[in-house]
């Protein structure tokens, strides 16, 4: 059974960059949709971003387009997000997660961060100071 664990997260400035890593052991990311998610306390898990592999769609929520950036590494057991230009609205527990769909477009990646379709793991904390 795979398991998923989350670093890189923590404390930073408005403007300044993070980038989180999600480490697969037991199993890898190859032909699996992986995506990021974030959630606050007392509100719904919300969708990030996504991308299906191999070679599919990577998709983002509307908030982070063009400052976050999703990827992989070759060996497809370490998943990645970028995050620039952050924002005190990014400040959240971000969780990575695996399954075989979910990501095809932002509504269904939106209905996935909605559900417990797929593998999880237990997220890390973001705080963007302003």
């Amino acid at each position: 059974e795979v398991q998923l664990v989350e670093s890189g997260g923590g404390l930073v400035q408005a403007g300044e960059s993070l980038t989180l890593s999600c480490a697969a052991t037991g199993s890898t990311f190859d032909g699996y949709h992986i995506g990021w998610f974030r959630q606050v306390p007392g509100r719904e898990r919300e969708a990030v971003s996504c991308s299906s592999l191999p070679g599919g769609p990577t998709i983002y929520a509307d908030s982070v387009q063009d400052r976050f950036t999703i990827s992989v590494d070759d060996t497809k057991e370490t998943m990645y997000l970028s995050m620039s230009n952050l924002k005190p609205d990014d400040t959240a527990v971000y969780f990575c997660a695996r399954n075989k769909g979910g990501c095809v477009t932002l509504l269904l990646l939106k209905l996935w961060a909605l559900s417990d379709m797929g593998s999880w793991g237990r997220g890390t904390q973001v705080t963007v100071s302003s």
